[in-house]
């Protein structure tokens, strides 16, 4: 299996380190022939802003890719955000009328946000970060996050979930049932590192679409799927499971 498309990629638009032109170059040097800038949405912060500065920031990233698409024919350059669930029913912290203008919307199931409202922050931060890792109440809290992922897909229109149940237990075989209904592919990400063969069984058994993404933060990262693509293989994926693949 080649990789043909990395959808996955941050510039310094957020919290990674190069630009897009950079990121691009590095696309064309590895063969790419899409490369999508996904940074990530306005509500990731931790101490300092991980994010693009508001939603309309993606706008103008959306120009600048439109203008990179005219200087590099020989790569095909996508507007693209890594949005973030914000509230316990679902919504995202991008406006609709914005994710329509961009070319594809992942999006992530986070902890380092601003979430919604205080009980949204006690439901997607806190119960992930402090209660879930006591031991209290773990299944209340895996079925609640698959819910919130399950909300978000309903609420909106995306292409992609990035690294499902990193840092938060969900139910693999729910959200591969409902991502294969609304046609949304399930992200094996490099850069974490998490994802085991059985998570990617599950979702395979249900019909679920994949995609191997970098995840890069640095432009030497774009296009660097080696973990994902193993691990694909090792749990029997082929060209046709994944969708960035040839």
């Amino acid at each position: 299996m080649q990789l043909y498309a990395d959808y996955h990629t941050h510039t310094v638009y957020s919290h990674g380190t190069g630009s897009i032109r950079e990121n691009i170059e590095v696309a064309i040097k590895k063969g790419l022939k899409e490369i999508a800038i996904s940074d990530h949405g306005p509500a990731s912060h931790s101490i300092v802003r991980l994010g693009v500065e508001d939603s309309a920031t993606l706008l103008e990233i959306k120009k600048e890719v439109d203008k990179y698409n005219r200087l590099y024919p020989e790569i095909k350059v996508l507007a693209a955000v890594e949005a973030n669930v914000i509230s316990i029913d679902g919504r995202l912290d991008v406006p609709e009328f914005i994710l329509r203008e961009l070319d594809k919307v992942l999006v992530g199931f986070h902890l380092f946000i601003k979430p919604a409202s205080f009980r949204d922050g006690i439901e997607i931060i806190l119960n992930n970060t402090i209660v879930d890792k006591l031991k209290i109440n773990h299944n209340q809290i895996r079925y609640r996050n698959t819910e919130i992922l399950i909300n978000t897909l309903n609420n909106y229109d995306i292409d992609i979930i990035t690294h499902p149940g990193y840092k938060v237990d969900i139910d693999t075989r729910t959200l591969a049932k409902v991502a294969v209904k609304k046609g949304v592919a399930l992200e094996i990400n490099s850069s974490h590192g998490y994802m085991r063969e059985e998570y990617i069984r599950l979702a395979l058994e249900e019909g679920a679409k994949f995609i191997l993404g970098s995840d890069a933060h640095s432009p030497d990262k774009v296009g660097d799927v080696k973990n994902a693509m193993l691990v694909a293989q090792q749990a029997g994926l082929t060209d046709k499971d994944i969708i960035n693949v040839c």
